[in-house]
């Protein structure tokens, strides 16, 4: 590796560390406060009428939960820690917009229970994000677009 693309490299990992200690420095967050989240926001999605069925398909919750905890850990505090493909693993299932809706109301309900109000906002942000992101993959793979519904615009 030539000593400029070290450089680069090292430069933009400082800068991601400073973006992630600025928003620890923000939020709060932590990696016991993104374990709750899950934890507790899972558990809701699991009793649901609507979504229960849908993450019935779970063969090993405890597996899946420290997935998506690594998963909120990359998002959020950019741990790089999350290695998978959701997009691939959501697609077969099908999801609409009720689904997605239904989604977002659990988790900002889940975000605002478990969070201070600062750190709450950074999750909900990212989750409409990927609400948004899921709901016009999936429309693209039925052959239907779908624009962004759920990202809050200035």
């Amino acid at each position: 590796m030539s000593d400029r693309l070290k450089a680069e490299r090292d430069a933009a990992a400082e800068r991601r560390n400073l973006l992630v200690q600025d928003a620890i420095e923000r939020t709060g967050i932590t990696e016991e406060m993104i374990g709750e989240l899950v934890t507790r926001f899972y558990g809701r999605v699991r009793e649901d009428g609507l979504l229960g069925p849908v993450f019935a398909v779970v063969q090993d919750w405890d597996e899946h939960l420290a997935r998506l905890r690594n998963f909120w850990s990359s998002v959020i505090l950019m741990t790089g820690r999350y290695h998978g493909a959701p997009m691939r693993a959501h697609l077969p299932l099908r999801l609409v917009g009720v689904h997605f809706d239904r989604w977002l109301d659990l988790f900002e309900q889940t975000a605002r229970e478990v969070c201070p109000p600062a750190a709450a906002a950074l999750f909900i942000e990212k989750a409409r994000r990927i609400a948004d992101s899921f709901e016009m993959a999936s429309a693209t793979a039925d052959g239907r677009i779908a624009s962004p519904r759920h990202v809050l615009r200035p």
